[in-house]
């Protein structure tokens, strides 16, 4: 069964904030140690600034992402799958499922990730190449097809 989206709702911002912390919670806590009151201020600053969905496997909710334009491209942020439905396809179907709306509308399409998270290989296996970096974070691009040919 593959994965499908519902536009996020108020009452999902808990379970969103809850995703996170089970998914990229032990790599933030590998650098810095998990400060649930400063993560659950960005988690709701994010909340009220980008356009969420809930990942669902069936009728059970399975993740997040968040997905908007910005310049001209599209940006990926808040994609997290809960550890106990990750190795599983979902992320993939998803990301798939992006960047064929990214090519139906010629949009080149941007994300990040903490440098040593896995989930870097995830997006190679997608297309997605090194654009830069800092000392924590490696930025990511996927070319338009129109641009990259």
């Amino acid at each position: 069964m593959n994965p499908t989206l519902r536009a996020a709702l108020d009452s999902d911002c808990e379970f969103a904030f809850d995703t996170k912390r089970q998914a990229l919670g032990p790599y933030v806590a590998a650098r810095w140690g998990w400060d649930d009151d400063f993560q659950r201020n960005l988690h709701l600053s994010r909340w009220r600034e980008r356009p969420w969905s809930v990942i669902l496997k069936g009728a059970t909710p399975v993740g997040t992402i968040a997905t908007w334009e910005v310049d001209g491209h599209r940006r990926i942020g808040d994609f997290y799958v809960l550890p106990a439905f990750q190795r599983a396809g979902i992320g993939s179907a998803v990301l798939r499922h992006q960047l064929e709306q990214a090519d139906r509308n010629n949009q080149t399409v941007r994300l990040e990730h903490l440098k040593w998270n896995p989930v870097g290989a995830l997006y190679g296996r997608h297309g997605f190449v090194h654009e830069s970096s800092n000392d924590t974070h490696c930025f990511l691009v996927r070319w338009s097809a129109a641009r990259s040919r």
